[in-house]
């Protein structure tokens, strides 16, 4: 979901408004995902790398997290959306975690659609941590070595209970995956669009859907 700062640089406005304009096409996206009857939407909202940025940055932005699911946990829930948040949430303040942690249970039995967030969530970082509690499998005698094979190693990913990917949508204009979902994606079509995420509505959404059903996924199979 990039954009947000740009788009209020734009306008000679703070980030901040940007981060907030971006909260509203969040609720959009959500609601968009719904009415197209799509099970899983995960969305970036902070990475690893994101608390170099300007530390009054960072507080805002945990702010309007909590805001966000302040106003929003209702509706979710009443709308049929389970919420899950991945990543080191051991870095977020306490009072936000509470907040994540009570929204997970009060969503968690709903099936209309899985609405994962990914905060201080880095892919390398997330593959490393996998790898170490598989090598101390191998290591205390848990598991073999011969036993470890692509599905086991997912097992151990904070996406253990997903489907892999098959669309990622990048906003702004950038064409990089910058440590997101590194190994889920292996297979995902990647559809780039120019728009700045707080411009990002239920027509952008639509016509990178329509852009990913017009693509041939063969898997490394040749098409018939």
């Amino acid at each position: 979901m990039d954009g947000n700062g740009r788009w209020a640089q734009a306008r000679n406005l703070p980030r901040t408004e940007g981060h907030k304009q971006g909260a509203n096409a969040i609720k959009t996206t959500v609601k968009e995902a719904i009415n197209l009857d799509i099970s899983y939407l995960t969305l970036f909202g902070f990475s690893v790398e994101n608390w170099n940025r300007p530390e009054i940055e960072i507080r805002e932005l945990m702010g309007l997290l909590r805001l966000y699911l302040k106003k929003n946990v209702n509706e979710l829930e009443n709308e049929g959306v389970c919420l899950r948040v991945i990543g080191n949430l051991s870095r977020l303040p306490q009072e936000t975690v509470e907040m994540i942690q009570d929204a997970e249970i009060r969503t968690k039995y709903n099936k209309k659609l899985i609405l994962t967030i990914a905060l201080s969530y880095g892919s390398r970082q997330e593959i490393i941590m996998a790898t170490k509690k598989i090598v101390n499998e191998v290591i205390t005698g848990q598991n073999k070595l011969e036993n470890i094979n692509e599905d086991y190693f997912s097992q151990k990913l904070f996406t253990n209970d997903l489907p892999d990917p098959d669309l990622l949508i990048r906003t702004s204009g950038e064409q990089r995956l910058s440590n997101f979902l590194l190994w889920q994606l292996a297979y995902a079509e990647l559809v780039f669009t120019k728009i700045q995420w707080p411009d990002f509505d239920s027509e952008s959404f639509n016509n990178a859907i329509k852009e990913y059903r017009n693509r041939d996924r063969r898997y490394g199979i040749v098409s018939s």
